[in-house]
């Protein structure tokens, strides 16, 4: 916790304003992550092609009776209780999501949350422990819900995972680790945080089953969470599968995994999926936590117009024939396409943007005879709130957000300083950001080191111009890590440098201040930096050390950057939003941000 959001929250205890509780909420230090493709709510061309329906039916269809089921599915939720701008236009929003969803489900339909429901969130979530979230999604139950805990109290064989017409299910995304799994289960399960209360006093946690099939607990070699449900509609039965990107040790803090096990997606689904046969259950859609880019978008139903690309794809190639739709997320993009596995059979594959900014709404006709899906078709709707369900936002959720706003107001409200126009986290080619650069510039400066990185995946939000508030910064940096000073050689500086591609799935750009460097695309991987600088233009000698800052998660060996685990005289020092707080803070303002040619891309 750091000591000046401290001083701040208890000093506004003592005017009524907030109580102590709040004031030791923040999450713990080293919980960070990059998402695979970083907040991207993209315009409106994307939104209308994410909106035209992808249809597919059974080559033996036959008129028969049927049962229709739908699916409403988001992912990457990360505690967005406040609306968003999405090409200039509100859009989401935890009252206008409730609307839209309330208003699209029939009279058999499940509601998925595809993972990150909570983490890297907004303070009006983040500062209450993401509660408000579990309880916003709480709050959509229908009558035959009921507590998380009291299920996985029940024996495996007992039903009570086989079996629900509870109209909520959720599943593992990385950030649901953020804290741990004690923290994990407690959200899940109920029971007041050691900090709490918050806005409900007993917390009695998730109202709806979660589940996972590819998190092992070591210790017992049996799976954290239950991993599979069954949801009974009118005679038939769907099977929903649960698994989170088997690399998420790699993108949470070591403490946040401790004590568990991620094993391949594909395996554990198809183990799932046998379990699921034998309990007689055809129509099967898996919640997985991991996803892709959709390129290209011609066509209303022709499965080889879909172009999806990312680490989904080879997962779906593996997936057993019996899969009919797989609701994937982590990508933060859209995902609307018919992408066959190996066999050749088509799987529905939706991705619904991020943040509560739209929702995949998915039809499927299952048959009472085959007790499989013949027909199914989705679209992503964007969820505008100024039209349509949009203009009702829900009043009972709208008033639980508007409890979890004043109750963080105090701190979130307080002005830093004045920014003089917009800084964002927007990429040249090469990789350097305006904010990017503030930031590294801020945990550079606190700590009084020679070099400093950021990762993008840290920078959750950009910084708009005009006055700049606690609440603000909170939002670009909400997971309170450590900064950690270290004694690196200029050859593993170089090291680090070249692990922005060396085994990862996508160019992970670090941010720098104190070192100008540039690099080549055209070069092989592992040799792409052409040449380093420091900050009086000399150039970084191998043989030299320097004193380097990075993030407690980075420090750890996060994002696969294990060279930072090899430095010496590490320094513990504050924590990065203090930091970055009171730089600004230090700056004359207005204070501006820029790209200032710190990489330079040689092609």
């Amino acid at each position: 916790m750091h000591t000046r959001a401290l001083d701040w929250l208890l000093a506004a205890s003592l005017i009524g304003l907030a109580g102590p509780a709040l004031a030791q909420a923040l999450p713990e230090h080293g919980s960070i992550e990059q998402d695979y493709r970083e907040q991207q709510l993209e315009g409106l061309s994307a939104r209308q092609r994410a909106s035209e329906r992808r249809s597919w039916r059974a080559p033996d269809w036959r008129v028969e009776p049927v049962v229709s089921v739908n699916l409403l599915s988001i992912n990457d939720f990360h505690g967005q209780l406040s609306p968003r701008a999405v090409a200039g236009r509100p859009a989401g929003g935890a009252a206008v999501l409730a609307s839209y969803l309330k208003s699209a489900s029939g009279e058999y339909t499940l509601i998925v949350h595809d993972g990150d429901q909570v983490g890297a969130s907004p303070p009006n979530s983040a500062l209450l422990r993401d509660e408000p979230s579990i309880s916003f999604f709480n709050l959509l139950a229908n009558p035959h819900c009921r507590p998380f805990n009291r299920q996985l109290d029940m024996p495996r064989n007992a039903q009570p995972f086989a079996q629900q017409r509870c109209n909520l299910i959720g599943t593992l995304g990385n950030h649901e680790f953020d804290n741990g799994r004690t923290e994990l289960l407690r959200q899940l399960t109920g029971g007041n945080h050691a900090k709490g209360p918050f806005l409900e006093d007993q917390w009695k946690g998730a109202r709806y089953p979660t589940v996972s099939s590819n998190v092992i607990d070591r210790a017992t070699g049996e799976p954290l969470l239950p991993p599979y449900s069954i949801y009974y509609a009118s005679g038939v039965r769907i099977g929903v599968i649960g698994a989170v990107l088997k690399e998420t040790p790699t993108i949470v803090s070591p403490s946040g995994v401790a004590g568990l096990r991620f094993v391949d997606e594909a395996d554990a689904i198809n183990q799932s999926v046998a379990e699921l046969r034998r309990h007689g259950v055809r129509a099967i859609v898996v919640a997985l936590h991991q996803g892709g880019r959709q390129t290209s978008y011609d066509g209303p139903t022709n499965p080889e117009a879909d172009t999806v690309t990312g680490p989904v794809v080879d997962i779906i190639e593996r997936l057993d024939d019996e899969v009919d739709v797989v609701i994937s997320g982590h990508a933060h993009g859209f995902t609307n396409a018919l992408v066959p596995n190996a066999n050749g059979k088509p799987i529905l594959v939706t991705q619904a943007f991020s943040a509560g900014t739209a929702y995949a709404d998915i039809q499927l006709q299952v048959s009472r005879r085959s007790r499989d899906i013949v027909e199914k078709s989705a679209a992503v709707m964007t969820t505008w709130a100024d039209q349509g369900a949009g203009l009702t936002p829900d009043p009972e959720v709208a008033a639980l957000v508007a409890q979890a706003d004043a109750r963080v107001e105090p701190l979130v409200a307080r002005a830093v300083g004045v920014a003089q126009g917009d800084i964002t986290r927007t990429e040249t080619p090469a990789g350097e950001s305006a904010l990017g650069n503030l930031i590294a510039d801020a945990q550079r400066v606190a700590t009084d080191a020679q070099i400093s990185f950021m990762n993008p995946g840290g920078i959750r939000a950009d910084l708009d111009s005009g006055e700049v508030t606690w609440g603000e910064l909170f939002a670009i940096q909400p997971f309170a890590n450590d900064l950690v000073s270290m004694d690196l050689t200029g050859a593993q500086i170089k090291t680090l440098l070249e692990q922005q591609w060396l085994g990862q799935s996508y160019a992970r750009l670090l941010k720098p201040s104190g070192i100008q460097y540039s690099w080549s695309a055209g070069r092989p991987v592992g040799n792409r930096v052409i040449e380093m600088r420091d900050a009086t233009g000399a150039l970084i000698n191998p043989a030299a050390t320097y004193r380097v800052t990075v993030n407690s998660f980075l420090a750890g060996g996060g994002d696969n950057f294990t060279v930072l685990t090899e430095g010496k005289n590490r320094v513990v020092g504050p924590v990065d939003l203090d930091a970055l707080v009171d730089y600004i803070e230090s700056l004359p303002q207005p204070f501006s941000g820029s790209i200032e040619g710190r990489i330079e891309r040689v092609d």
